[in-house]
């Protein structure tokens, strides 16, 4: 179900050690990267070109950017990432893993440093802040300062101070013929998202658990045509009550196929039975799981969704998460965060790994002076 967006220019993969690498290039991994760039941090970003959203037709409830195509939006990002030095490399990470500091060549602190000041120059051509692109480290790290090595399928390999995990997550669907070639259409998930853009149309709410009986709630409110198909759910009486009162009709006969309309959107859903019930959109929640692949090496915590709606990683304040100098941010580890919220979350993760790169920095400056090795 994944949608792949349009190719795009990649930058080169710079060698030796950069102060951070964000994996994943949406919405939290752009402005995580962001704040990281124009903390003039040498910031590397891995983008499968796989975002969650990509088969909507727009951002919404994003303030001053309601409606933008994602890959118009995330095209922009990349943009803004590179404008202050970091630099974009298309790729999928293989693995992810934890690397012994003292592993490190001499050389990796000049090599990063030319590697990324030319990744990044076309992009610094006319900008203000061209010359500024972010040095790579030049001071022996302290001891117990972490170093990743982050491999790309295609067997590149990049050395990190600091990594930030902002994957996303894959939405699963449930297994019913014609569901998913809507998806992001005439199937949605999420009424903040498509509500507005389907509302008054004749609705149904494709029961999958617990969290399904809210969902009707959402969606009532932007239409009064509703049906609720339990599909072997358990509705207990007191919410058939509510329903009623809010005239959303419920359907216990199963479902066996979405029927596709001859316009090539939804006609309605099949029944056991082999009654049609007419529905022009369907909503139904996701299994939400986050995407671990290649990352396995890490160490990161997972934990279950409620009611069995998926898994994420774990994280505390800031995208911080139990295994140092690795941060999570956006629906990896907050599946019901929009846009704005993944956004605000890399943000904060961003200047959280500046912060801590700070302290961090300065460590190894007090230890490169007490031992008499010169640092520049």
């Amino acid at each position: 179900m994944p949608v792949t967006t349009a190719a795009y220019a990649t930058d080169t993969l710079p060698g030796g050690t950069v102060d951070a690498v964000v994996i994943g290039g949406g919405a939290a991994g752009l402005n995580g990267a962001l704040m990281l760039a124009r903390s003039r941090r040498s910031v590397v970003v891995i983008d499968s070109g796989t975002p969650r959203n990509a088969p909507a037709e727009g951002v919404h409830g994003l303030l001053g950017l309601d409606g933008t195509p994602p890959a118009e939006l995330y095209e922009r990002g990349r943009e803004e990432v590179r404008r202050y030095g970091g630099v974009i490399v298309s790729g999928e990470v293989a693995s992810a893993e934890p690397a012994a500091p003292s592993a490190l060549p001499a050389s990796s602190a000049s090599t990063a440093s030319s590697a990324l000041s030319a990744s990044s120059a076309s992009s610094a051509e006319g900008d203000p802040s061209a010359g500024n692109a972010p040095s790579a480290e030049a001071t022996p790290p302290a001891e117990g300062d972490p170093r990743f090595t982050v491999t790309l399928a295609d067997g590149r390999t990049l050395t990190a101070r600091r990594l930030l995990v902002a994957t996303g997550l894959r939405d699963v669907l449930p297994d019913i013929p014609g569901l998913a070639e809507h998806w992001g259409h005439g199937v949605v998930h999420c009424p903040y998202c498509h509500g507005w853009e389907v509302r008054d149309e004749p609705i149904g709410v494709l029961a999958v658990g617990p969290a399904s009986v809210h969902h009707a709630l959402l969606f009532r409110q932007l239409t009064d045509d509703l049906i609720y198909f339990t599909r072997g759910t358990e509705l207990d009486e007191d919410t058939r009550t509510r329903f009623a009162a809010r005239d959303i009709r419920v359907v216990d006969t199963p479902v066996v196929e979405v029927v596709r309309a001859d316009g090539g959107g939804i006609a309605g859903v099949r029944l056991t039975d082999g009654q049609v019930v007419a529905r022009s959109v369907l909503a139904v929640a996701t299994l939400m799981r986050a995407r671990t692949e290649g990352l396995e090496g890490l160490g990161l915590p997972i934990e279950d969704l409620p009611d069995g709606m998926g898994r994420r990683f774990a994280s505390g304040m800031a995208g911080a998460t139990d295994v140092p100098g690795v941060w999570v941010a956006g629906n990896a580890t907050d599946p019901t965060a929009q846009v704005g919220a993944a956004a605000a979350a890399g943000a904060l993760a961003g200047a959280h790994i500046n912060a801590l790169l700070a302290i961090a920095d300065t460590d190894a400056a007090l230890a490169a002076a007490k031992s008499g090795t010169t640092t520049t």
